[in-house]
Protein backbone atom coordinates (compact mmCIF):
# COMPACT_ATOMS: atom_id res chain seq x y z
CA UNK A 1 0.00 0.00 0.00
CA UNK A 2 1.32 3.77 -0.95
CA UNK A 3 2.32 5.94 1.76
CA UNK A 4 -0.59 8.73 2.56
CA UNK A 5 0.45 12.25 1.19
CA UNK A 6 -0.10 15.35 3.60
CA UNK A 7 -1.57 18.15 2.05
CA UNK A 8 -2.06 20.90 4.61
CA UNK A 9 -4.44 23.60 3.53
CA UNK A 10 -4.08 27.21 4.98
CA UNK A 11 -6.64 29.67 4.71
CA UNK A 12 -8.57 32.37 6.39
CA UNK A 13 -12.26 32.80 7.18
CA UNK A 14 -12.41 35.69 5.38
CA UNK A 15 -11.79 34.39 2.01
CA UNK A 16 -14.76 32.35 0.33
CA UNK A 17 -12.41 31.05 -1.99
CA UNK A 18 -11.41 29.07 0.90
CA UNK A 19 -14.43 27.94 1.92
CA UNK A 20 -14.80 26.02 -1.39
CA UNK A 21 -11.53 24.52 -1.17
CA UNK A 22 -11.97 23.85 2.24
CA UNK A 23 -15.21 21.78 2.37
CA UNK A 24 -13.58 20.30 -0.93
CA UNK A 25 -10.83 18.80 0.46
CA UNK A 26 -12.71 18.06 3.35
CA UNK A 27 -14.91 15.63 1.21
CA UNK A 28 -11.65 14.15 -0.62
CA UNK A 29 -10.18 13.42 2.84
CA UNK A 30 -11.80 10.04 2.76
CA UNK A 31 -11.86 9.19 -1.41
CA UNK A 32 -8.06 10.03 -1.59
CA UNK A 33 -4.82 8.61 -0.04
CA UNK A 34 -4.32 11.96 2.22
CA UNK A 35 -3.50 12.93 5.67
CA UNK A 36 -5.35 16.55 5.51
CA UNK A 37 -3.80 19.28 7.51
CA UNK A 38 -5.99 22.66 8.55
CA UNK A 39 -3.73 25.62 8.77
CA UNK A 40 -5.29 28.85 9.74
CA UNK A 41 -3.14 32.21 9.07
CA UNK A 42 -3.57 35.48 8.14
CA UNK A 43 -4.93 36.86 5.13
CA UNK A 44 -3.57 40.11 5.65
CA UNK A 45 -0.33 39.14 6.46
CA UNK A 46 0.20 37.35 3.34
CA UNK A 47 -0.99 40.55 1.07
CA UNK A 48 1.04 42.60 2.79
CA UNK A 49 3.97 40.18 2.95
CA UNK A 50 4.03 39.15 -0.45
CA UNK A 51 3.44 42.92 -1.84
CA UNK A 52 -0.28 41.56 -3.16
CA UNK A 53 -3.92 43.61 -3.62
CA UNK A 54 -6.77 41.88 -2.85
CA UNK A 55 -9.35 41.50 -5.84
CA UNK A 56 -11.85 43.48 -3.92
CA UNK A 57 -9.87 46.77 -4.14
CA UNK A 58 -9.95 46.46 -8.03
CA UNK A 59 -13.41 47.41 -9.02
CA UNK A 60 -13.80 45.05 -12.02
CA UNK A 61 -12.61 42.37 -10.27
CA UNK A 62 -15.03 43.35 -7.22
CA UNK A 63 -17.89 43.58 -9.92
CA UNK A 64 -17.06 40.19 -11.41
CA UNK A 65 -16.23 38.54 -8.15
CA UNK A 66 -20.01 38.58 -6.70
CA UNK A 67 -20.74 36.66 -9.72
CA UNK A 68 -18.57 34.25 -9.94
CA UNK A 69 -19.15 33.22 -6.52
CA UNK A 70 -22.88 32.82 -6.69
CA UNK A 71 -22.31 30.01 -9.63
CA UNK A 72 -19.22 28.46 -7.66
CA UNK A 73 -21.23 28.19 -4.57
CA UNK A 74 -23.86 26.67 -6.74
CA UNK A 75 -21.57 24.53 -8.34
CA UNK A 76 -19.76 23.15 -5.30
CA UNK A 77 -22.74 22.94 -2.83
CA UNK A 78 -21.37 25.29 -0.57
CA UNK A 79 -24.23 27.99 0.84
CA UNK A 80 -21.88 31.45 -0.37
CA UNK A 81 -24.24 34.40 -0.19
CA UNK A 82 -22.59 37.93 -0.47
CA UNK A 83 -22.82 40.35 2.56
CA UNK A 84 -24.31 43.41 2.48
CA UNK A 85 -21.85 44.97 2.27
CA UNK A 86 -18.78 43.04 1.75
CA UNK A 87 -16.36 45.73 1.33
CA UNK A 88 -16.75 46.27 5.26
CA UNK A 89 -16.45 42.70 6.39
CA UNK A 90 -12.92 42.35 4.55
CA UNK A 91 -11.61 45.48 5.18
CA UNK A 92 -12.72 47.57 7.94
CA UNK A 93 -13.64 44.62 9.99
CA UNK A 94 -11.16 41.69 8.93
CA UNK A 95 -10.73 38.70 10.13
CA UNK A 96 -7.78 38.99 12.69
CA UNK A 97 -9.83 38.26 15.72
CA UNK A 98 -11.49 34.88 14.10
CA UNK A 99 -8.09 33.56 12.81
CA UNK A 100 -6.40 34.12 16.64
CA UNK A 101 -9.73 32.29 17.72
CA UNK A 102 -9.41 29.31 15.40
CA UNK A 103 -5.34 29.07 16.16
CA UNK A 104 -6.23 29.12 19.76
CA UNK A 105 -8.81 25.89 19.36
CA UNK A 106 -5.87 24.33 16.37
CA UNK A 107 -2.91 24.72 19.53
CA UNK A 108 -5.36 23.65 22.09
CA UNK A 109 -6.00 20.60 23.79
CA UNK A 110 -4.76 16.58 21.37
CA UNK A 111 -7.44 15.29 18.99
CA UNK A 112 -8.94 18.87 18.28
CA UNK A 113 -8.78 18.52 14.82
CA UNK A 114 -12.47 18.35 13.79
CA UNK A 115 -13.35 21.38 15.98
CA UNK A 116 -11.06 23.21 14.33
CA UNK A 117 -13.04 21.86 10.92
CA UNK A 118 -16.02 22.60 12.71
CA UNK A 119 -15.25 25.72 14.02
CA UNK A 120 -13.88 26.94 10.49
CA UNK A 121 -17.27 26.01 8.93
CA UNK A 122 -19.55 27.99 11.32
CA UNK A 123 -16.93 31.56 11.03
CA UNK A 124 -17.54 30.78 7.40
CA UNK A 125 -21.11 30.25 7.73
CA UNK A 126 -21.48 33.41 10.00
CA UNK A 127 -19.70 36.02 7.73
CA UNK A 128 -20.37 34.90 3.98
CA UNK A 129 -23.71 32.99 4.40
CA UNK A 130 -25.62 34.93 7.50
CA UNK A 131 -24.10 37.97 7.16
CA UNK A 132 -23.15 38.37 10.40
CA UNK A 133 -19.87 39.51 12.80
CA UNK A 134 -16.91 37.34 13.20
CA UNK A 135 -15.00 40.00 15.31
CA UNK A 136 -16.49 40.03 18.83
CA UNK A 137 -16.39 37.73 21.29
CA UNK A 138 -19.93 36.99 21.44
CA UNK A 139 -20.10 36.33 17.95
CA UNK A 140 -16.85 34.14 18.15
CA UNK A 141 -18.68 32.46 20.72
CA UNK A 142 -21.54 31.38 19.09
CA UNK A 143 -19.72 30.27 16.53
CA UNK A 144 -18.13 27.88 18.45
CA UNK A 145 -21.51 26.46 20.45
CA UNK A 146 -22.82 25.97 17.26
CA UNK A 147 -19.84 23.93 16.04
CA UNK A 148 -20.15 21.58 19.28
CA UNK A 149 -17.47 23.19 21.36
CA UNK A 150 -18.22 23.05 25.04
CA UNK A 151 -19.17 26.05 27.87
CA UNK A 152 -15.04 24.99 29.41
CA UNK A 153 -13.54 24.89 26.10
CA UNK A 154 -14.95 27.94 24.73
CA UNK A 155 -13.97 29.82 28.08
CA UNK A 156 -10.56 28.39 27.83
CA UNK A 157 -10.56 29.65 24.37
CA UNK A 158 -11.40 33.25 25.16
CA UNK A 159 -8.56 33.43 27.55
CA UNK A 160 -6.32 32.05 25.23
CA UNK A 161 -6.97 33.74 21.84
CA UNK A 162 -5.70 37.52 22.41
CA UNK A 163 -2.58 36.47 24.34
CA UNK A 164 0.76 36.53 23.07
CA UNK A 165 1.72 32.95 22.51
CA UNK A 166 -1.61 32.51 20.20
CA UNK A 167 -0.41 35.87 18.39
CA UNK A 168 2.64 34.50 17.49
CA UNK A 169 1.75 31.14 16.73
CA UNK A 170 -0.85 32.69 13.86
CA UNK A 171 2.26 34.98 12.66
CA UNK A 172 4.32 31.61 12.58
CA UNK A 173 1.56 29.77 10.21
CA UNK A 174 0.98 33.15 7.99
CA UNK A 175 5.52 32.98 7.30
CA UNK A 176 5.22 29.24 7.32
CA UNK A 177 2.94 30.04 3.86
CA UNK A 178 4.52 33.05 2.69
CA UNK A 179 7.98 30.90 3.11
CA UNK A 180 6.01 28.54 0.69
CA UNK A 181 5.11 31.24 -1.95
CA UNK A 182 1.71 32.19 -0.82
CA UNK A 183 0.48 35.64 -2.24
CA UNK A 184 -3.31 34.77 -1.50
CA UNK A 185 -5.45 32.02 -0.06
CA UNK A 186 -6.13 29.41 -0.30
CA UNK A 187 -2.84 27.88 -0.39
CA UNK A 188 -2.66 23.99 -0.75
CA UNK A 189 0.99 22.25 -0.21
CA UNK A 190 0.84 18.70 -1.38
CA UNK A 191 3.79 16.84 -0.24
CA UNK A 192 5.00 14.56 -3.05
CA UNK A 193 8.44 12.22 -2.50
CA UNK A 194 9.42 14.65 0.01
CA UNK A 195 8.57 18.11 -2.05
CA UNK A 196 6.31 20.16 -1.89
CA UNK A 197 4.14 20.92 -4.62
CA UNK A 198 2.26 24.13 -4.05
CA UNK A 199 -1.71 25.01 -5.62
CA UNK A 200 -3.49 28.53 -5.41
CA UNK A 201 -6.91 28.98 -5.18
CA UNK A 202 -10.34 26.95 -5.63
CA UNK A 203 -9.68 25.76 -9.48
CA UNK A 204 -6.93 23.54 -9.51
CA UNK A 205 -8.02 20.18 -7.57
CA UNK A 206 -7.97 18.06 -11.09
CA UNK A 207 -4.18 19.16 -12.07
CA UNK A 208 -3.42 18.51 -8.11
CA UNK A 209 -5.04 15.06 -8.58
CA UNK A 210 -3.38 14.53 -11.36
CA UNK A 211 -0.02 15.61 -9.19
CA UNK A 212 -0.53 13.55 -6.42
CA UNK A 213 -2.09 10.19 -8.45
CA UNK A 214 -5.43 10.37 -7.32
CA UNK A 215 -8.79 11.12 -9.33
CA UNK A 216 -10.97 14.09 -9.48
CA UNK A 217 -14.68 13.11 -9.04
CA UNK A 218 -16.04 16.18 -8.99
CA UNK A 219 -16.94 18.53 -6.43
CA UNK A 220 -19.37 15.76 -4.58
CA UNK A 221 -17.51 12.79 -4.57
CA UNK A 222 -19.81 11.24 -2.37
CA UNK A 223 -22.96 12.72 -2.91
CA UNK A 224 -24.81 11.24 -0.05
CA UNK A 225 -22.37 12.57 2.54
CA UNK A 226 -21.27 16.23 0.99
CA UNK A 227 -24.25 18.26 1.84
CA UNK A 228 -23.25 20.52 4.51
Amino acid sequence: MTSRKVIELFYDVVSPYSWLAFEVMCRYRNTWNIDLKLRPAFLGGIMQGSGNKPPAVIPNKFAYMAKDLARLGQYFDVPLRYPSDPFEVMFNKGSLPAMRFLTAVHEGEKGRDKQVEQVSRELWRRIWYEDKDITEPASLSEAAIKAGLSDSEITEVLKQYTSKDIKDKLKSATQNALDYGAFGFPLLVCHVNSKPEIFFGSDRFELMAHCIGEKWLGPLPDKSSAKL
